[in-house]
């Protein structure tokens, strides 16, 4: 029924059926407006006729006439799509007032004040979202005519010295109404319609055309919310607030929707209509003395001012969550003293909120552990781990600039502008950002040390975001509008420049920055996080798919393993030539790379062994009974190489040959095209010697960790395999080392696994070759993304979100799984690869691994697990558990 009328119309219907005080009225579905738009923004066939009908009974039901001149029935209409988008699309009130319906109405009521302010209300919504907004008139510098009526009425308010709405007369109301009327035809070149009809066949158009306005189309794209959903259209008798101090309206919660307390939630106004509350315009009381703040504390409540109308509402709250079984978010209006019910829907609310409500439900019996699992947002978790802007003073603060999103949680600091300032400005004890145009693994170092990175360029999965992600570091990319001048260490944003030392702050979960210092505070770790603990055991018992972690060192292991990971998915084996204690052997590594003999080779990895063994087995040890998956070296040569001057000069003072040689030997190793370049498993082709060494580090890292008790699974992977020769290449190097430390340290047998990355499109559509040799597969879905699609990921942050605003692309596929293009690869290539292998283990390492709905993809698809950043580990958890739950229930 949801998916028909919407959430908004099947909860009124289901309202109704409940014997519940609902006003009378009628759903137009959600596929008449898809309809509207396929037929080029025409009303379908016969949606006239039905309409008539349906306000005939409506009529009925009532005993008032639509556009009648004595007994006039008004209606309003407001949108409803299946899933809640609050504030997002646009509702029409007060519908059918006219110069021929007012006189009657104000006969009737008796209330010729109340009449002329339900007037002057239709006159400024209908002319904002009707007039306007539908008709897609971009107003002159951003001034559309909400405002300029807005603006009229608070000027005339100045001159009557009205404090607030209440304050005017009918009279004044009417010389508004008509100002306003006048104002509309200058501004936007039509009259305000004064049909009836016409009045409510464009709200009905108007709800239409707002399922494709600005905000409704970037929350859809920010929700997931499938464009051909539509909305629907609420056509409902009108029923008023706004009639004087026996009537009011309100919005309320039937539990805090902030902290999850099992306590009605609301606030109300004295004589208004909902626009009000929700709006803002006035400062609505709070709706009942248990809730009350400092903030409110001397505001009268609806529990005092309305003693029998609360009662009722409270018992109509407790009914509505006992029959919905979760919190629900209620509008109601008071007219006259007789309360009636407008709306009602699954509340929203904050991630602590959501598992606080969902294990009190638990307890009450209400609901089981399964809809407990399903009733928090595997993203909501993440509140539990990072530190954030003080709510409160984030809401009433204005961003200076946005971009993407691309590291959790927020960070407060001083700006500087390289990675050498940042570890300069660490050591003297201060809290830093680096702002950088883009990154580069040079700039590693700082990153580590920065509380924060922020970049002009780049993309989700760009270098910034990818480092700063899995160390749990608030970090924004693509911020496009600022201008980084990083020799005259300056940022500059429009008109307004900040220099070195400035201070933002900043929320990477949000994408926005602000100038100053914002308050941070840290997501409490008492009651709340146990009561996090509790959930996750819970969504453990219900998981059936493996979650790992992306993780580099001992440190990044045993903070995944502490959030839930059951292994690592991806050890990077270059990891260990960035950030802090790489000195060494990154020189080392340059060193080798430089060397021109197989000798030479030898002798400097026989120096850098002991720094790659020490990292491994460290981390080895940190996942203790769980498998560690080693990524052999990936990254092209090239970028280790040193740029400067100082760094090519201590190269050819150990290798002892002049700078202008290692000049040449550098560029020598420069490629067009890196990322399709000298990488990978061809660096195992053509320096055999190089795999040998890392395959060594493996193996005693293991046999060591066995000899002192330790149980340690191994996982060798091979990076960018493109066919199953140069699997079986580097296999047979691995083997003959592995027989060799097996003899050294006279073990019966070291248990391990050798598998590959499935980067390459070529490597999936040849799966079950590569299948005969390798005992598992994962796929590293930033790069099958990018050799899919075409795409480089650090450089599409100038197309991509053009691709999205003209729906070209639904998602972005860095964030997650294009499941039509690269998920039918991965599909296809796990068939293959388990026809051929029937115990092959199957997971993937990219970003996406922490993305739900790339997680629920890869559970369909039947992956033995998902591997992320360790702060994504929790997500990727409830993720799993989620599609666990709901393939059962198929």
């Amino acid at each position: 029924m949801k998916n028909s009328l919407g959430g908004k119309g099947a909860n009124l219907a289901e309202m109704s059926r409940l014997g519940l005080p609902v006003p009378a009225g009628f759903t137009i579905t959600t596929e008449c407006c898809n309809a509207y738009f396929a037929l080029g923004g025409q009303f379908p066939e016969g949606l006239k006729k039905q309409v008539m009908t349906a306000l005939a009974e409506v009529e009925r039901l009532m005993g008032r006439k639509y556009g009648d001149a004595e007994n006039p029935l008004l209606v309003s209409c407001r949108s409803g799509a299946r899933q809640s988008m609050p504030g997002m699309m646009d509702t029409v009130l007060n519908i059918g007032l006219s110069t021929t319906t007012i006189p009657g109405l104000i006969a009737k009521t008796n209330n010729e004040r109340f009449v002329w302010d339900s007037y002057r209300r239709l006159i400024m919504m209908y002319a904002d979202v009707v007039m306007e907004k539908a008709e897609g008139i971009e107003p002159y510098d951003g001034k559309g005519i909400r405002r300029i009526l807005d603006e009229m009425l608070d000027q005339y308010k100045y001159i009557k010295d009205c404090k607030a709405d209440t304050d005017l007369t009918a009279e004044d109301l009417k010389t508004l109404a008509h100002a306003f009327k006048r104002r509309i035809k200058e501004v936007l070149g039509t009259e305000f319609p004064d049909d009836p009809m016409q009045q409510l066949w464009g709200g009905i158009g108007a709800v239409f055309k707002s399922w494709v306005g600005k905000k409704a189309v970037s929350y859809r794209r920010i929700e997931g919310i499938p464009e051909n959903w539509g909305t629907a259209v609420n056509v409902q008798t009108m029923v008023f607030g706004n009639m004087g101090d026996s009537s009011a309206t309100g919005v309320a919660f039937t539990r805090n929707p902030a902290t999850g307390q099992n306590l009605f939630f609301g606030e109300w106004l004295l004589n208004a209509q909902g626009e009000d509350v929700v709006a803002g315009i006035r400062t609505p009381s709070p709706l009942n003395n248990a809730t009350k703040t400092d903030q409110n504390r001397d505001m009268k409540s609806m529990e005092d001012m309305m003693p029998a109308t609360y009662k009722e509402l409270d018992a109509i709250r407790l009914r509505l969550e006992k029959h919905y079984r979760d919190m629900q978010d209620i509008e109601f209006t008071v007219e006259e003293g007789k309360l009636y019910m407008l709306q009602c829907r699954t509340g929203k609310r904050g991630g602590k909120a959501a598992v606080t409500m969902a294990l009190d439900m638990l307890d009450d019996g209400l609901i089981n552990e399964t809809d407990a699992v399903l009733r928090v947002n595997p993203n909501q978790v993440m509140e539990f781990l990072l530190p954030i802007i003080e709510p409160k003073l984030e809401a009433k603060s204005q961003w200076l600039l946005k971009g993407l999103p691309a590291g959790p949680g927020s960070a407060c600091g001083e700006i500087v502008f390289t990675s050498a300032d940042v570890v300069r400005a660490t050591r003297m004890g201060k809290k830093v950002i680096l702002v950088r145009e883009e990154t580069n693994p040079e700039d590693v170092e700082g990153m580590r040390d920065a509380v924060g990175v922020l970049t002009a360029r780049g993309g989700m999965t760009s270098h910034a975001a990818l480092v700063a992600r899995g160390w749990g570091k608030s970090c924004i990319v693509g911020a496009s509008e600022m201008q980084v001048d990083a020799p005259n260490k300056t940022l500059k944003v429009g008109d307004k420049t900040l220099r070195e030392g400035a201070l933002i702050t900043m929320n990477g979960s949000a994408g926005t920055v602000y100038e100053g210092a914002l308050r941070l505070v840290e997501p409490t770790a008492g009651e709340d996080y146990a009561e996090f603990l509790r959930f996750m055991s819970i969504v453990d018992k219900l998981r059936t798919m493996g979650v790992r972690a992306n993780a580099d060192t001992a440190v990044d292991a045993r903070k995944a393993r502490s959030f839930g990971a059951e292994g690592i998915g991806l050890f990077r084996m270059e990891h260990m030539f960035y950030g802090e204690g790489s000195a060494k052997p990154l020189f080392l590594l340059r060193k080798m790379i430089l060397c021109i003999t197989v000798a030479d080779r030898v002798a400097v990895l026989k120096e850098l062994f002991p720094y790659m063994k020490n990292d491994i087995k460290g981390t080895m040890e940190a996942m203790d009974e769980f498998p560690v998956t080693i990524r052999l070296l990936d990254p092209p040569l090239h970028e280790f190489l040193p740029h400067s001057q100082l760094g090519r000069l201590e190269l050819s003072k150990a290798l002892g040959i002049a700078e202008d040689e290692v000049r040449k030997r550098v560029d020598a190793l420069q490629e067009n095209n890196p990322m399709m370049g000298h990488r990978g498993v061809r660096l195992s082709v053509t320096y055999p010697e190089m795999t040998e060494y890392q395959a060594r580090a493996i193996f005693e890292s293991a046999a060591e960790l066995i000899r002192d008790g330790k149980k340690v699974i191994p996982e060798i992977m091979v990076p960018i395999t493109c066919d199953v020769r140069e699997l079986r290449h580097t296999k047979e190097i691995v083997e003959r080392v592995y027989a060799e430390v097996v003899r050294r340290f006279d073990l019966k047998k070291l248990k391990y696994k050798l598998g590959t990355m499935i980067e390459i499109p070529r490597a999936a559509l040849l799966a079950d070759q590569m299948a005969a040799d390798a005992e598992f597969f994962s796929f590293g879905t930033n790069d099958l993304t990018q050799l899919t699609f075409g795409f480089s990921r650090d450089d599409i942050g100038s197309f991509m979100s053009a691709y999205l605003d003209q729906r070209i692309l639904a998602a972005d596929p860095f964030q997650t799984i294009d499941q039509s293009g690269v998920g039918a690869l991965i599909e296809m290539a796990t068939l293959k690869g388990r026809a051929v292998r029937p115990d092959l283990k199957v997971g993937i390492c990219g970003e996406q691994g922490g993305d739900p709905a790339s997680v629920e993809f890869c559970y369909k698809t039947g992956l033995t697990y998902v591997s992320c950043s360790a702060f994504r580990v929790p997500v990727a958890r409830v993720a799993a558990a989620q599609a666990a739950i709901k393939a059962a229930k198929q």
